[in-house]
C-alpha cells in the first residue's frame, strides 16, 4: 500500500507522543503483559505460567509500572488462600487496537526474527 509523504521544510522530528509511548512500550515485557492481559484477569503466578520468560522479580517490577500510569490494576482476593489479581484498565483496554495492529504487523513482516 502506497503511503503518502508530505515534504516539510522543517527539521525533521519524531512526534513527541510516539516517543513516549515507545520508551514505555518498548520497555522489554511490558507490552508483553498488556498483550497477555488482554485475554482477561490472571493471577500472578498465571501470568508467570503464560510468560516464561520473564523473571519473578521483573514480572512483579512491571506490573506496579504499569498499574502506576493506570493501565493495569491489582486486586487482592481475601483469603485463605490470599491471592491477588491483575487487569487491563479502560485505558489498558484502549491500547488493545494499536497492541493487535503491532502483533499483526509482525506476523507479516517479521517471520523469522
Amino acid at each position: 500500500m502506497p503511503v503518502d509523504h508530505q515534504l516539510s521544510s522543517g527539521p525533521r522530528a519524531c512526534p513527541s507522543g510516539l516517543s513516549r509511548a515507545f520508551a514505555f512500550l518498548g520497555k522489554r515485557w511490558n507490552g508483553v503483559i498488556l498483550g497477555t492481559l488482554a485475554q482477561g484477569p490472571a493471577g500472578f503466578a498465571e501470568l508467570t505460567r503464560a510468560i516464561p520468560a520473564i523473571s519473578e522479580s521483573v514480572l512483579s517490577d512491571r506490573l506496579g509500572e504499569l498499574a502506576r500510569v493506570g493501565l493495569v490494576s491489582r486486586t487482592v482476593k481475601e483469603g485463605p488462600p490470599l491471592g491477588v489479581s491483575y487487569q487491563l484498565t479502560d485505558r489498558g483496554v484502549g491500547l488493545l487496537p494499536a497492541l493487535q495492529e503491532l502483533a499483526r504487523w509482525a506476523d507479516e513482516h517479521l517471520e523469522g526474527c
